[in-house]
């Protein structure tokens, strides 16, 4: 037996043997290397592919959900801001003033309480009431209905309290009455010493926005500061909680009832990795999201994976949030992959065959090809380099036609809103105008009538005088005439060499009625040799009226004590500028005057005499010939404004 199987060893060890044993098996074991090499660079490739397309299909979504989160944060955004000034308007109101003042006058609550209806039907907001300091609704646009607010209990609420120690609050809840959820907008009302006596309160509906996102073609809400979705277009989610809110916040929410009790349930979804960016490999600030069978309550909606991209709102600590389903992506990737990964076998079997035929003059063609690939991929960066060139230059001349256009269109505005300024101004002086008119026009009624009972009795001398007399009222009421329409010319804004006597000569003849009615007395000071500013000399005299006219609103309660006004001018230069300086006598600026002296639609006025526009048209006017505008208290009392403009033999650049 031992040497039955020593034997086919033996013979298996003959030369030659192995070796002829050894070429039939290499053949066959590189076949079998080449098909798995194959398999796998298929694989690999198709892998490669579908890894390609599952961040270039997520990528598009995340364009589409980024571009819906611009539309709907917009279209809220406008819904909130176009209520955002009302409760201050609420507050400016003097039967609301007036009915804080005296909580316990009926007529005065009825009138306000008519006011807040009237205004809140024009509006179209849930309702407008108004709250005292101890959180009391003293009155209501509501104050007809059986469930109204008035003599309600508010101070609990979080948005009386924001209010009373913030000036204003936002705040988002569901009353507390009827129910309603809405977006409560507040402002402190302020007595006439300043002090806090109130707060009105706004309540805006945010329905029909939530309408117009039942067509959405995806799901969004908005959640507050809680986590809790207080908007959305699956009415199954509303009051839903994103994550689970712990003992503590619950307790905080039932002591405010923001929510009216509501349960507030989590909706307990499954959050997956967040998306990288492929450049960076930083979070793109979007999350795949997964939703179980069941978890969704509409039939719009299926379930499965989606994307999940957030984005906060400005001025509110609200987030907006979209849902984007990737299913359709997904199944785009796997047959883009499947058909990568044929492709990728069949040119892996192309290439093989290839390379069998062409063995010898593969290395010359593998290095033709790699020379032909860089000078398409240099010709390609080339024409995609002049490409960008090209589009930038046409995107700068674009952008320089579109602001030398932005430009024309400021000035212009500018021009007649400085128009409307001196026509503002003689709207304030037409009294003085009339009155002043009104004395020559009846006394050349009586001298025309004198002069025809002379002629009849043949008095001409006396008829000669009366008519010399009645030319020169008619001359003076030119010169008044005159006088308004030079200030009431439109200017057209170009700057030349302007004596400041003369424009204030101007400014003075213009208010000329105003200074004598009010018996104020005018000081003033002037250079010698005069001085010459560069600026539009209609512009100048409009701020001296503005300012003019200022100083003597402010002295009235000296004109109605007896006392006789004074306003001190002064022209005179400093260093490179050319300066008028114009004081009144008056009680001054106040501290919080001083501190939105400039701003626009800022004015201590009386309610009806001025809208605040006059110091920041005149500010305007000096900054755009130049100079600028300051204003401050005078050590012994009253205000002083200066106004400084380029000399002549400095003026500046165009």
């Amino acid at each position: 037996m031992g040497y039955t199987m020593t034997a086919p060893v033996v013979s298996s060890l003959r030369p030659g043997s192995g070796s002829r044993t050894l070429l039939r098996f290499r053949p066959r074991f590189r076949l079998l290397l080449a098909c798995l090499c194959w398999l796998g660079l298929s694989a690999l490739g198709g892998w490669a592919v579908y890894q390609g397309a599952e961040q270039a299909a997520l990528e598009e979504v995340q364009d589409a959900g980024r571009n819906r989160l611009a539309l709907y944060a917009t279209s809220l955004q406008r819904e909130i801001d176009k209520y955002a000034f009302f409760p201050g308007i609420v507050a400016l109101q003097a039967d609301v003033q007036a009915v804080l003042a005296q909580p316990g006058n009926s007529a005065l609550q009825r009138k306000a309480n008519t006011y807040l209806e009237q205004l809140s039907s024009r509006a179209g907001t849930l309702s407008v009431y108004l709250v005292d300091r101890s959180g009391h609704v003293l009155a209501s646009s509501n104050w007809r209905r059986p469930d109204s607010f008035v003599g309600e209990d508010l101070s609990f609420r979080p948005y009386v309290q924001q209010a009373l120690q913030g000036g204003s609050g936002r705040y988002f809840g569901i009353g507390t009455t009827r129910g309603e959820p809405g977006y409560y907008l507040t402002s402190t009302v302020h007595s006439g010493e300043g002090q806090d006596v109130g707060v009105a309160v706004v309540k805006v509906g945010l329905a029909q926005l939530e309408q117009s996102w039942a067509t959405a073609e995806s799901p969004v809400w908005v959640s507050d500061e809680n986590s809790v979705l207080i908007l959305s277009n699956v009415p199954a989610w509303r009051f839903a909680t994103l994550t689970e809110l712990d003992a503590a916040q619950r307790a905080r929410l039932e002591s405010s009832q923001q929510y009216n009790r509501r349960s507030l349930k989590p909706l307990g979804w499954k959050l997956e990795q967040p998306l990288e960016d492929r450049g960076t490999g930083q979070v793109a600030g979007a999350q795949l999201l997964h939703i179980a069978q069941g978890e969704q309550d509409s039939p719009a909606f299926s379930s499965g994976q989606f994307l999940l991209q957030s984005k906060a709102l400005a001025g509110t600590p609200w987030t907006l949030s979209v849902l984007s389903p990737t299913q359709a992506s997904m199944q785009l990737a796997q047959s883009r992959a499947w058909v990568a990964g044929v492709v990728i076998a069949l040119i892996l079997l192309l290439a093989a065959q290839f390379y069998q035929r062409r063995k010898h003059a593969r290395e010359q063609l593998a290095a033709r090809q790699r020379l032909q690939q860089a000078y398409a991929v240099l010709e390609s960066k080339v024409e995609q380099r002049t490409a960008d060139l090209q589009a930038a230059n046409t995107a700068l001349q674009q952008e320089v036609g579109e602001r030398i256009q932005a430009e024309a269109t400021l000035r212009a505005a500018q021009d007649e809103l400085v128009h409307a300024g001196k026509l503002a101004v003689i709207g304030q002086i037409s009294t003085e105008v009339a009155h002043e008119l009104n004395q020559p026009l009846a006394a050349l009624r009586t001298l025309a009538g004198n002069s025809q009972r002379f002629l009849e009795r043949g008095q001409h001398e006396v008829v000669r005088s009366n008519l010399q007399r009645m030319a020169d009222l008619t001359d003076r009421m030119g010169r008044i005439t005159g006088q308004l329409r030079n200030f009431a010319r439109k200017s057209f804004g170009k700057p030349a060499a302007v004596e400041l006597d003369k424009a204030l000569d101007a400014a003075l003849a213009v208010l000329e009625a105003r200074i004598a009615r009010s018996g104020a007395i005018v000081v003033r000071k002037s250079a010698s040799p005069p001085v010459m500013a560069w600026c539009d000399a209609g512009r100048v005299e409009q701020v001296l009226v503005n300012l003019l006219g200022n100083a003597l609103d402010s002295m009235q309660d000296q004109a109605l004590s007896g006392r006789r006004p004074c306003v001190e001018l002064e022209c005179a230069r400093n260093q490179q500028w050319a300066q008028i300086t114009v004081r009144d006598h008056g009680p001054g600026l106040s501290e919080q005057a001083a501190s939105h002296l400039f701003e626009p639609f800022f004015t201590t006025k009386p309610e009806g005499q001025g809208l605040g526009l006059g110091l920041s048209l005149s500010a305007n006017i000096a900054q755009a010939s130049g100079g600028m505008l300051q204003g401050r208290n005078h050590p012994e009392g009253g205000a002083v404004f200066t106004l400084l403009l380029p000399l002549v033999d400095t003026q500046p650049l165009a």
